[in-house]
Parts: structure tokens; sequence; C-alpha cells
């Protein structure tokens, strides 16, 4: 939530070399320096300004940004050095060049701009569904179908023989979870917050396991043997989705995980923890 920065007392000053961000939820520490490199970037009019009075802040004081949190960690680094370093095989270089144009980075955008293809393209969730309708939507899960290939290896090690009533297959599951921890309480903190679980599969087969808790509303076309990133579940209970793929047969072949700590407050010890985590199931 920002908050309108004349309810934060002393706006008139200037701004300090270490600058806190919050952009999309994610907290960023950086210098000012940095935050200016650019000249005419957006970023380097609101921060070449002679006073913070105009900007919008968060609840504890922290300059607010309404864009992607997670993309924001490369269009920050670009302004350190004023190059394009991104992770092989990266998924979001057009929710990424969208970002750039956002933050006024014509340089920036054109060293994405000819990578940008319709059939190279992720879908919304992370997880390439079919090349030939993949597009750009809302980061809930990039990393889905990152575990294909070792999904793969491990199906090899299930005993083969498929079952007359039920199709083999796999079925990807994911969620992004974070909380606070805190140096002295343990006891307070918030584990594994889920706000949504994602389901990555052929159509069929995530109508066959989950049936009316499955959420459709972002894919509802897809044909039964097509496959999609774009569904998710009505319940936020791991052990509930981990029940209903049971039940079906399914058995965890893979699991990944990454995370992210940042501190709550310069002032605290408290961190703050963000995790997307994945799991593969497959029935033989």
């Amino acid at each position: 939530m920002a908050l309108p920065d004349s309810s934060i007392p002393g706006d008139e000053v200037g701004f300090p070399e270490i600058i806190e961000l919050n952009v999309g939820g994610q907290v960023y520490i950086t210098r000012y320096s940095t935050l200016t490199s650019v000249p005419d970037s957006l970023l380097w009019d609101m921060f070449s300004q002679k006073s913070t009075k105009g900007l919008a802040r968060d609840t504890k004081g922290r300059f607010f940004v309404d864009r992607d949190g997670f993309l924001f960690r490369y269009i920050l680094d670009y302004m350190r050095d004023q190059q394009l370093v991104l992770p092989d095989h990266f998924p979001e270089r057009g929710r990424l060049q969208r970002e750039a144009e956002f933050f006024n980075l014509p340089e920036l955008v054109k060293l994405l701009a000819p990578k940008i293809s319709k059939q190279n393209s992720l879908g919304e969730e992370g997880c390439q569904s079919d090349p030939e309708d993949a597009s750009p939507g809302l980061e809930t899960g990039r990393h889905m179908g990152s575990l294909g290939a070792a999904a793969a290896a491990c199906a090899s090690l299930v005993p083969g023989g498929l079952d007359a009533s039920k199709r083999s297959g796999f079925i990807t599951i994911g969620y992004r979870g974070s909380y606070t921890l805190g140096r002295d309480s343990q006891t307070d903190a918030k584990f594994r917050r889920v706000a949504r679980i994602m389901v990555c599969g052929k159509t069929s087969l995530a109508k066959e396991v989950f049936g009316e808790t499955l959420n459709e509303s972002r894919d509802p076309d897809r044909p039964p043997e097509r496959y999609t990133s774009r569904y998710y579940l009505k319940f936020t209970f791991l052990e509930q989705a981990f029940d209903k793929l049971a039940d079906s047969g399914f058995h965890m072949v893979a699991c990944n995980s990454t995370g992210t700590c940042a501190f709550a407050h310069e002032q605290t010890d408290d961190k703050i923890w963000t995790s997307y985590t994945e799991y593969v199931f497959y029935r033989e």
C-alpha cells in the first residue's frame, strides 16, 4: 500500500546516498548514483529532483514503484553498468522489454528486441504451453516447466505398464510462498503463506485429478489433449493437492525450490523470505 508523501515527515529534504525501494512488493536497496546513472530515464526523473516531495512511499517509508518486483532486478543490474546479463533460456524477455520501455531505457529495449519472437515467447505462467498461442501475461508461475528434463529422467525409474482406465502423464504444481522471520521471533514466523497453487500439464489430466476445484478461467477453451500452464486451484492447501494426486495414482518424481531473502527494515533483523517451489508428479 502506497502512502501519499504528505504523511511522511521531512519530505522536503534531499535524497540519501543509500535508497530503499519497494517495487511491486519486493524490497531493493541501492545507491542514489545507480538510480540516476541513465539520464532521462524514469528513475533519473524521479530521483534527480531536489527533494523527495511528490514521490509515493509505502507504510515503512520506502519509495514505492508499482511495477513487477521480480523483473526489476534486471532493470537495476542494467543501470549499474549498462550491460544486459540474463540467465540461460530466460523465458520473459517480452515482459522485461515492456518494463524497460516503462522505465524509459531505450538502449535496454534495443538489446532485448532482437530476441523477441512468437515462437520462443512463453506463456503467462512461464511454462511453455503451445508455441502458436503463447502470449505474455501476469507473472504467476514463471518457473513452471523448468523440471521437464528432470521429470522425464525420473520417469524411467517408475515401473511401466499402463492402467487401461487411466492415462499416464505428468502434472506439475507450483507455488510462490513468503514468510517473515525475526532474530528472536521464531514463534511469530508466518510459514508458507501460499497465495495460489498453479497447475501445469495436459488439460484432460488436470481436469480428471482436480475436477471442480480447478480454476480454468485463464484458459477456458483449451482442448483436452493440449497442454496448459494457466490453470490454478481454488484452494491453497498443498496437502489437499497432494491427496488428490495420490488418489488418482500419481507419485512425486521430482521437486525444486528457489528462494531469496531481504531485510524487512534496516533498523531490525527481521528478514522476508520469498520462495518458488515446484513438485512434479507422474502416473504410470
